[in-house]
């Protein structure tokens, strides 16, 4: 892996910047390398997952009402128990069917809205639970008959920050499949182009060769403030599962900030066409004294993040939804 010395380590991490008009960026589609992509792309799904799946944030899962998803057509519920340890099972009532999702907690045991039945998340008339796990931002479930592959006993959580972090989670579905999603990821060279509003200056100092072990595309980026202010970073991308991609701040203002993007199966759409949920958590850190301020006001904070996860995202799954829709028609260049 080649590239520019690391960026220099700045007291201050604001840079101004003269302004560049859109078109007149360096233009990244011959390093961009369909090929590129693909293997990349294949690697990361040859990985194993243990056939764990993310279903949303920690925080969304309370011991006041059940949690409904579909992943992958299979019905979930989660919950937790009085203690406040995650639950998770078939969503639907073994009696006669009832919606889970639409039930009760009731001193943490999930109680059936039609007749009652109630649910500790043991083993009950005929309902099995699923394995399930909470890694304090984001909670998952194993599907083993989904998954298909070997068990694991936990899933595959990347590294983060261990304490003193910002964390926010942002969901958003697209008619797209996971490897859409992932592939999107795997795709740095479209940041300036299709993110113009959040990303100046990118460009990818290091990518992997065609026999890596691990996918790690390095970027230096700039992530754009207000007007020429911009904050020059080192990032890198790696794909350490199936249907995650974890993007890392390893150079610059918040170093070790991750986030990662996991994309989950849903039930088929209407017509059809397939259904990913993009669950992505954003776990940041500072080591400047003001940080601590930001921890104070993480419940405010998590809005913005997530409204800025949203605006990349709006961009991106329509990059993973055209991407979907050129494979199905057999047209896509890849």
């Amino acid at each position: 892996m080649t590239g520019r010395p690391g960026l220099p380590r700045y007291t201050l991490p604001v840079r101004s910047r003269r302004r560049t008009r859109w078109e007149q960026q360096t233009p990244t589609w011959r390093e961009a390398r369909p090929s590129l992509i693909a293997d990349a792309l294949k690697r990361s799904t040859a990985r194993p997952s243990g056939n764990w799946y993310v279903i949303g944030a920690s925080r969304d899962i309370s011991g006041d009402r059940p949690f409904g998803r579909t992943v992958g057509g299979v019905e979930v519920v989660a919950w937790r128990t009085a203690s406040g340890e995650l639950r998770a099972g078939p969503g639907a009532c073994p009696h006669l069917g009832a919606p889970l999702r639409d039930s009760r907690v009731v001193c943490g045991s999930l109680v059936c809205h039609w007749h009652g039945l109630t649910l500790d998340g043991h083993p009950s008339a005929g309902w099995e639970p699923y394995p399930a796990h909470d890694d304090g931002v984001l909670a998952w479930v194993r599907l083993d008959a989904l998954g298909g592959e070997p068990p694991l006993d936990r899933p595959v959580v990347p590294q983060r920050p261990r304490d003193k972090a910002v964390d926010a989670v942002f969901t958003a579905v697209g008619r797209c499949e996971p490897e859409d999603v992932v592939a999107n990821r795997l795709d740095p060279w479209h940041g300036s182009w299709l993110h113009p509003y959040s990303f100046l200056d990118l460009a990818v100092v290091g990518a992997p060769s065609s026999d890596a072990d691990e996918d790690a595309f390095t970027v230096d980026v700039s992530f754009k403030l207000a007007g020429r202010l911009v904050v020059p970073v080192r990032a890198v991308f790696t794909a350490p599962e199936p249907r995650t991609v974890v993007m890392r701040i390893v150079e610059g203002e918040g170093a070790t900030s991750v986030a990662e993007t996991h994309a989950t199966p849903l039930s088929p759409a209407p017509d059809g066409s397939p259904r990913t949920a993009v669950i992505e958590a954003v776990v940041a850190v500072s080591g400047r004294r003001g940080f601590a301020v930001a921890r104070a006001a993480a419940p405010a904070l998590r809005p913005l993040i997530r409204w800025a996860a949203g605006r990349l995202w709006r961009d991106d799954l329509a990059y993973a939804e055209r991407r979907r829709l050129l494979r199905h028609m057999g047209r896509f260049p890849g």
